[in-house]
């Protein structure tokens, strides 16, 4: 590729997408679709000026927005990322403007609330869903695209929601490189109430109990640390998490204790613990080891190519040949138009200085920072 050629990017699945909520998991995904070259553009909407600099800042988004209007009719794409307590009421603000062509979506942990919200606003194209990802660090600052990667996205239609609108809504999930996986809202509540939410509670009690004696904190880390990881979230988005989907968890929690009490009665049958270890020890060693992208996330580059040979080498060459150390390279989804590249440099200069590189040579690039 010369540098009077123009560049060649994948044909995007939307040209404006808009991410309601620029935090941690909003974020991430408007990361991941101006990385991946999924959208054309990407706006960020949020109340907060202060949280729209720094996400444009970062190279989150190409434009921010701080209210709905008019404007958001020419979104092809709406992702509604706001917490859980403030999800209904951006859903209401938002849906008089919406575009009834375009694919909706949220990505909350409770589904069966703002799905019958969608449902009686009449927002048909609406997919509800939920990645099962996150992190202890919230905020845009902490955004990243590889967040998503290989993680389980729950999508949860309702009987009304259109099978286009689903299968546009599974395209994305899977071009953002996460496991789409189709479920009704009450039964993504109910497995989320035993493996999130209920965690979180014990994590709680946990902790309270190490607060009420001083000698116990001495002695509390590794292994408690780890078990108690989940309270470390935030205090009002996890209440406001468990309290939407408090049916389901008082299910869970009931038969948390009645496992509580099975092995208090087993402490007098070691037999029987033992069987419950060895239970305990299979469950845990078959859970799945999600693996996220070894790059850095603040030293990435992401190169647009053509779905033609040699492209690597280009790439490689260009960079090879003015001394830029590449550390990893990843090859992201490819469509048929072309596909990216995901190059791990050494510092956010190299990041600058292989983007300048590039784009002579007549690539697009996208980064962040």
């Amino acid at each position: 590729m010369t540098a009077d050629a123009a560049p060649v990017t994948p044909a995007p699945l939307f040209g404006t997408a808009v991410v309601a909520g620029v935090g941690l998991i909003g974020g991430s995904v408007a990361l991941g679709l101006r990385q991946r070259f999924l959208a054309r553009r990407v706006i960020g909407l949020d109340a907060s000026m202060d949280v729209l600099r720094e996400a444009e800042a970062l190279g989150v988004v190409d434009e921010v927005r701080t209210a709905p209007g008019e404007w958001l009719h020419g979104a092809d794409l709406v992702i509604l990322a706001a917490p859980m307590r403030a999800l209904a009421p951006l859903a209401r603000e938002l849906a008089p403007f919406l575009n009834p062509a375009a694919l909706v979506m949220d990505v909350g942990s409770v589904k069966s609330g703002i799905a019958a919200e969608m449902e009686r606003l009449g927002v048909r194209s609406f997919v509800a869903g939920h990645p099962m990802a996150g992190s202890e660090r919230g905020g845009v600052a902490h955004a990243n695209a590889a967040l998503l990667e290989n993680a389980v996205w729950v999508l949860t239609p309702t009987e009304s929601t259109p099978l286009t609108a689903l299968s546009r809504a599974r395209l994305l999930v899977e071009h953002l490189g996460a496991a789409p996986v189709v479920m009704p809202p009450d039964a993504h509540d109910a497995l989320v109430a035993t493996i999130s939410h209920l965690p979180y509670l014990a994590s709680l009690a946990l902790t309270h109990l190490v607060a009420r004696d001083e000698r116990l904190s001495l002695l509390a880390a590794g292994g408690f640390r780890d078990l108690t990881r989940v309270a470390s979230g935030d205090p009002r988005m996890s209440r406001d998490m468990v309290v939407e989907n408090k049916g389901a968890l008082k299910g869970a929690l009931a038969r948390f204790r009645k496992q509580l009490e099975r092995l208090e009665a087993d402490l007098d049958d070691p037999e029987e613990l033992l069987a419950a270890a060895q239970e305990g020890k299979r469950t845990r060693d078959s859970l799945p080891v999600v693996k996220r992208s070894l790059l850095p996330a603040k030293f990435d580059l992401v190169v647009a190519v053509p779905d033609k040979p040699n492209q690597i080498g280009a790439v490689t060459q260009a960079l090879g040949a003015a001394h830029v150390n590449i550390k990893d390279i990843e090859v992201l989804a490819i469509r048929e138009e072309g596909g990216a590249l995901r190059l791990g440099l050494e510092s956010p200069e190299e990041v600058q200085r292989a983007a300048t590189l590039l784009r002579a040579e007549g690539f697009e690039v996208r980064g962040r920072g």
